[in-house]
């Protein structure tokens, strides 16, 4: 059974930026330099950025993570991670930066490696299911494969 929102309804894991995770959750990738999609609004999104995001109609989460780095606080970013993760079995949620594709990448595919895929195959994962290009820099693909983030 798919993650629902508070509608009752889950993501369409063929809508664009859907991820299905080995686990069966969907989580959303997508860029803020982008409207939002048409169709239904997460329930909570976690948000990378280097300063704080807009508001959202739903809650959010904002780490702050600038553009082609890394989080400025890993502690920080492995707890809202969890927290993503956690919420992603019954909530629909998603994970953004600016344009949906490193810093977003790169927390997809630390999702995955929490959800139980290999740190060394997450990015290839993540590019294969995600956007092909996600996971942007040399120190965003070693930061995944160093991944910690434990359940």
């Amino acid at each position: 059974m798919g993650p629902t929102g508070g509608d009752g309804q889950s993501w369409d894991p063929a809508a664009e930026g859907v991820l299905r995770l080995p686990s069966g959750r969907l989580v959303r990738g997508r860029a803020l330099r982008r409207p939002v999609p048409d169709g239904p609004r997460p329930a909570w999104g976690l948000y990378l950025l280097g300063r704080p995001p807009a508001a959202t109609a739903w809650p959010q989460r904002w780490v702050r993570w600038p553009d082609f780095r890394l989080p400025a606080d890993p502690v920080d970013f492995a707890a809202a991670l969890r927290e993503l993760w956690t919420r992603a079995e019954h909530e629909r949620v998603e994970v953004a930066c600016g344009g949906g594709r490193g810093r977003t990448g790169t927390a997809l595919a630390c999702l995955a490696v929490l959800d139980g895929v290999a740190p060394a195959a997450a990015v290839g994962f993540v590019r294969d299911h995600y956007h092909p290009r996600a996971v942007e820099t040399p120190w965003q693909r070693r930061f995944v494969s160093r991944s910690t983030v434990a359940r």
